[in-house]
């Protein structure tokens, strides 16, 4: 738990001091990616209005077709070197990529975090020490609130087997409670280096709501993340089999050389996708 409480502190300093830095950088950000002109309040959690990042297939404007959406957390992350926090995930270049080779195409909403207030946004249940828990507020606002407003305004094949939720670390958990709280709204979630150590709650939510229908769950994991992480992962994957969860739909993978990182999230993705919406 100590080495937890020094992660914390380091991120936190790390990132207002690379906030600043980031001001000087150029944006690495694809065209098809945009910032909803809305402004987007989630009560209760803090009184900012949160960036909402679009990326569009490269082939939307020129087609009538409807497509596949993925809601991912921390979305200054996602697209943008001059906004993210030590490095992109290069979701849109890994996408349009993917749409070269396969033709595939997706739309993908990245959801800014809540800066200071990023542990309560990512955390259902709050910690003794780090405090948060207001994570059920948070996927609340993304199906009442942003989902509604993302199918209304783009070709988007709303159905829960279209439907994705992503996230790593504090978003891989709340990624976890979402797909079970809400499994006929996400069909397919990706759990990346989930901050399961948060709290123990998540084992009485799994035993009690983890036995849900036609939602495929990949939940991923680096061993340089530290043993407690990869048993944490291991261990839900365990509580999600015994509750009757079909393990065709669970793919749990435990990268040897994986860290808890953008670089090796952004490795990761694509290969995350392809499983998750049966993409050969």
């Amino acid at each position: 738990m100590k080495k937890l409480s020094v992660f914390i502190l380091v991120f936190l300093i790390s990132f207002v001091l690379f906030s600043q830095e980031n001001k000087t950088l150029k944006s690495t950000a694809a065209k098809n990616v945009s910032i909803v002109n809305k402004e987007f309040l989630i009560p209760n959690l803090n009184k900012k209005s949160h960036k909402i990042w679009v990326y569009l297939p490269p082939n939307y404007n020129e087609s009538s077709k409807n497509f596949p959406v993925i809601y991912m957390h921390d979305g200054q992350n996602l697209f943008d070197a001059k906004t993210a926090y030590i490095g992109e995930w290069e979701v849109d270049e890994t996408l349009n990529d993917l749409f070269k080779k396969t033709n595939k195409g997706f739309i993908v909403v990245g959801i800014e975090n809540a800066g200071e207030e990023r542990i309560n946004q990512y955390t259902p249940w709050s910690h003794k020490k780090y405090g948060g828990g207001k994570g059920a507020i948070y996927i609340d606002f993304i199906v009442n609130t942003l989902k509604p407003y993302i199918d209304a305004t783009y070709r988007t094949k709303p159905q829960q087997k279209y439907t994705g939720l992503i996230g790593s670390s504090l978003g891989g958990l709340i990624s976890y409670y979402g797909a079970l709280k809400y499994p006929k709204t996400f069909g397919k979630i990706g759990v990346l280096s989930a901050s399961f150590w948060f709290s123990s709650e998540v084992e009485n939510f799994t035993k009690n709501y983890g036995k849900i229908e036609n939602v495929k769950l990949f939940l991923l994991v680096g061993k340089n993340e530290g043993e407690a992480v990869v048993n944490d992962t291991q261990k839900i994957e365990k509580l999600l089999l015994e509750t009757g969860f079909k393990s065709k739909n669970l793919n749990t993978k435990i990268n040897p050389e994986g860290k808890h990182n953008e670089a090796f999230w952004k490795s990761e993705f694509q290969e995350i996708i392809k499983w998750l919406y049966n993409i050969k």
